[in-house]
């Protein structure tokens, strides 16, 4: 196996592999510090995945290395041309591998994870003993429609917007070999399926003072928080106190809890400081005495970030089902801060900061038929519209 080692007696690093059956140890000129062991580390993959698909170039890699006239390397000319052949007989299988490998540290975990499982589900398994250069068009057609047969649990195919998520990885393997190895990439002009239109469904101001009256009060707090800044579940799942300004009355969003991680935010632009209305104010101040001492807001006995699947099953679906409110995903707290926001006359602009979008096209249009003339851009018309509901909250905590 590759890997990358300290010569003994000089304290430089040298890198110890396998290239046509052969060892091969080249010694580099960099000391043995862990930030050179990572970038030997990534070069010697790099290398692995050039001799997996027979396009190492060993002069390129090592121009004075005594082990060049070893393996007789043909010229550069000779060599991009067998390169490309044996490349183009490469299988998908072995493709997948080094494409993940190189790409894997650029993604978040969680969407290293959802590729991962992709690639291991269904595209090797349809795919994997082909040739790369030999999967055609009828080949890809003739898989995405078998996408929509595909039995999970109890239910029979998947989603147009799950069965694109598959294509678009498929699309990225493709295009990089066909550009790697000079053959023409059959995935064109297989446009993504149409995904239909979901409708947002916030919930009104009625809705919400009857399930905050009636949740279980160990998760009024949160609950509120969710209603009344937009937070995404991941957001409001990994908050932590450090990231919860009283003083400036704001809530910092810089990291999210995704499948047992902490993880940057979805988006550059998902990095924002929240505006704490009076009643996110007063339910943070609340629950600050009772996980004021552990490191995020809302965790469990334990300390741990709240389990999302959990709360959803066995706290937010009850507690519809009792109410008798239409069954929505938590997610729709989200959307119900943005309809609050805009029928309470609050500025475009400031509504997409809020919720962490670049810009407000998205805005309306998720949000179109919920805008009016908007006015103001500070926050305060729905400050006073909430105000104006929920005037007795404060006092409750109080008691």
């Amino acid at each position: 196996m590759a890997s990358v080692r300290s010569r003994k007696g000089s304290n430089k690093l040298f890198m110890d592999f396998r290239y046509r059956g052969q060892r091969c140890r080249e010694l580099t000129a960099l000391e043995d510090t862990p930030a050179n062991v990572k970038k030997l580390e990534a070069l010697l993959k790099r290398i692995e995945a050039e001799i997996t698909l027979g396009s190492f170039d060993y002069a390129k890699y090592f121009p004075g290395s005594a082990n060049i006239a070893k393996f007789h390397q043909p010229d550069l000319g000779t060599l991009s041309s067998e390169s490309s052949k044996r490349g183009k007989s490469t299988l998908f299988k072995d493709f997948c591998e080094v494409w993940f490998g190189e790409m894997e540290s650029s993604w978040r975990r969680s969407y290293r994870s959802t590729v991962r499982g992709i690639l291991d589900r269904q595209l090797i398994p349809e795919f994997g003993d082909l040739e790369v250069s030999q999967i055609s068009k009828a080949d890809l057609l003739q898989f995405r429609a078998s996408l929509a047969k595909v039995k999970h649990g109890d239910k029979v195919g998947f989603s147009p917007d799950h069965i694109n998520r598959h294509m678009k990885i498929m699309r990225m393997i493709l295009t990089e070999a066909s550009d790697r190895f000079d053959f023409t990439c059959q995935y064109r002009n297989i446009k993504p399926l149409k995904v239909p239109k979901t409708d947002v469904d916030p919930f009104t101001l009625e809705e919400i003072q009857l399930f905050l009256k009636h949740i279980r009060p160990d998760f009024k707090d949160y609950f509120t928080v969710r209603f009344f800044t937009g937070m995404r579940t991941a957001e409001i799942d990994g908050l932590k106190w450090r990231y919860v300004d009283f003083e400036r009355r704001q809530i910092l969003i810089r990291e999210t809890w995704v499948k047992g991680f902490v993880e940057y935010t979805k988006t550059d632009g998902s990095q924002r400081e929240i505006e704490m209305s009076q009643p996110v104010y007063d339910a943070l101040k609340h629950q600050y005495l009772a996980t004021g001492e552990q490191e995020y807001v809302f965790s469990t006995l334990s300390g741990a970030p709240l389990s999302n699947n959990n709360v959803t099953k066995r706290v937010w679906y009850p507690m519809l089902a009792h109410l008798d409110l239409r069954k929505r995903r938590p997610y729709q707290t989200r959307h119900t801060a943005a309809t609050l926001w805009l029928a309470s006359g609050e500025s475009p602009e400031w509504i997409a900061r809020q919720m962490g979008h670049a810009n407000t096209e998205m805005l309306f249009r998720v949000y179109s038929r919920y805008v009016p003339n908007l006015t103001r851009r500070d926050g305060s018309a729905f400050e006073r519209l909430l105000t104006s509901n929920f005037n007795n909250e404060g006092a409750e905590h109080a008691e």
